[in-house]
C-alpha cells in the first residue's frame, strides 16, 4: 500500500472510530434513561473497524493504537451500564 494508501485508511478507520463512539455515547444515555436499546449498528461498526485494522500493516495500524484503547474502555463502560440495567443490585 501506497503511504497516501495507508494515510487514507487511518483516516477511514479514525472516522469509524469516531461513528463508533458516538453510538456507545448514545447508548449509554438512552440506557441511562432507561430506554432499550438495539446494538445491532454497533456491533457492525466494530467489527468493520476491526476488519479494517486487521487489513492493515502493524506500522500502519499503530497510530490507531491509542483511539481503539478509548474505543475498548467506552465499550466497557457500556457493558457495566448494561448489566447495571439489567441487574441493578451488581455493582462492578
Amino acid at each position: 500500500m501506497t503511504a497516501s494508501g495507508a494515510a487514507d485508511a487511518v483516516a477511514g478507520v479514525r472516522e469509524e472510530l469516531d461513528k463508533a463512539a458516538s453510538l456507545v455515547l448514545t447508548a449509554r444515555r438512552l440506557l441511562a434513561t432507561g430506554t432499550t436499546v438495539d446494538l445491532s449498528a454497533l456491533e457492525n461498526k466494530v467489527r468493520t473497524i476491526c476488519d479494517r485494522v486487521a487489513a492493515m500493516t502493524r506500522e500502519d495500524g499503530r497510530p490507531l493504537v491509542p483511539a481503539l484503547e478509548a474505543l475498548i474502555g467506552d465499550l466497557d463502560r457500556l457493558e457495566t451500564a448494561i448489566h447495571e440495567r439489567v441487574d441493578p443490585l451488581v455493582r462492578g
